[in-house]
């Protein structure tokens, strides 16, 4: 048998968050058997691309939808998708568009290293402050699109989104919003969109908990249609990011888990997660432990700051991120300074909580 343990590879929990080189999250049984059913049989990839995609915007409240190789991949079609909106001639000319619009806008504050996918169009960066000022004067006849990149990147004294997108349609540009990890909430999947966002990109195998390769697409058809004929299975630009029948369909089970789950219910879960470490750990010499909110992401859940005495514990807060990830079972935690780690609820399965709450008892008192 063919598993971790042949492989010397350790499973781990995850007190850190959903993150890519950690697997991104856990595939719920539904999507599982979603994948398994879609590996049985050959299908016809457009037309099933195609009807999921009709499936999962009836869902979503959106004009059409794509499964995309993930948010990354995303950002890249989405930007050809710019492109194609105003020069179908484009389509076999990636990425030597000098010729068409060839400038995508983005805010010097959401610059991140997930934004380098808007350059494999060719497209160039405009890149300005997040003022409404400075946005009319970036504006040219060179503008194919519009980024924002929600969450933990978009400060307090940003114009608001909602201006953003009554300034683009002046000029008809797409704004597209890379909401990556901006779920929960739920309404996301929509919200961004009825804002009047062109494109809204979410990553699948993150809090959707379907496959981590994979992630959705949401917004206009004009600009979906326009980059099928260059998208896995057919040849152009968007080839490399192959999506498979099992991907597609586990995806699209992921988005009907997701839409019947109890938020509620598991934002309790968080804040009682995040109330046992505090309490468990707040006592300990040398230690503070406290809620912290939103999350990374600048998702609606909480974590626990872990905040230690280098001169009590003799260790940094790298020293004890290594200590968990030693630990057996071996614990992901999240490094936040030389001095404090987060440890997320949001990652684990229940009864997790108390294994991780044991854990920091025994490494912190070490």
């Amino acid at each position: 048998m063919t598993d971790y343990q042949s492989l010397g590879v350790r499973p781990l929990i995850n007190a850190c968050a959903t993150m890519t080189k950690y697997g991104g999250s856990l595939m719920p049984p539904e999507v599982l058997a979603a994948m398994n059913e879609a590996a049985k049989s050959f299908v016809d990839l457009q037309h099933l691309q195609r009807r999921a995609g009709e499936r999962i915007a009836e869902l979503t409240r959106n004009e059409a939808a794509y499964v995309t190789s993930g948010a990354a991949a995303g950002i890249m079609l989405a930007s050809a998708a710019a492109v194609l909106y105003k020069h179908p001639a484009a389509l076999q000319r990636f990425p030597d568009i000098a010729a068409f619009h060839n400038e995508a806008i983005i805010f010097r504050s959401q610059r991140n290293p997930y934004d380098y996918a808007i350059q494999q169009t060719g497209l160039k960066y405009r890149e300005i402050e997040a003022e409404p000022a400075a946005l009319r004067a970036a504006i040219s006849e060179r503008t194919a699109c519009i980024f924002w990149f929600h969450g933990a990147l978009v400060r307090t004294h940003d114009m608001p989104l909602c201006e953003l997108i009554a300034i683009a349609a002046e000029h008809d540009i797409p704004v597209i919003v890379d909401a990556a990890a901006q779920l929960p909430p739920v309404e996301n999947l929509w919200r961004f969109t009825e804002m009047g966002a062109a494109l809204a990109l979410f990553s699948g195998g993150k809090d959707l908990r379907g496959p981590q390769s994979s992630g959705l697409m949401l917004g206009r058809r004009d600009l979906i249609e326009s980059i099928r004929p260059i998208s896995n299975p057919n040849h152009g630009l968007g080839r490399p990011m192959k999506v498979g029948k099992e991907e597609i369909m586990g995806a699209l089970a992921a988005v009907e888990r997701y839409l019947k789950l109890d938020h509620a219910a598991r934002e309790r879960y968080c804040e009682e997660t995040v109330a046992l470490f505090c309490a468990a750990l707040d006592p300990l010499p040398g230690i503070h432990a406290e809620r912290a909110f939103p999350n990374e992401a600048g998702q609606p859940l909480p974590r626990c700051r872990v905040t230690i005495d280098s001169a009590v514990l003799d260790k940094s807060a790298d020293d004890l991120v290594a200590d968990f990830f030693a630990h057996d079972p071996a614990i992901a935690v999240a490094p936040d300074s030389e001095t404090s780690f987060y440890l997320n609820p949001m990652t684990l399965n229940p009864g997790e909580e108390l294994t991780v709450r044991d854990a920091c008892l025994r490494v912190l008192a070490a």
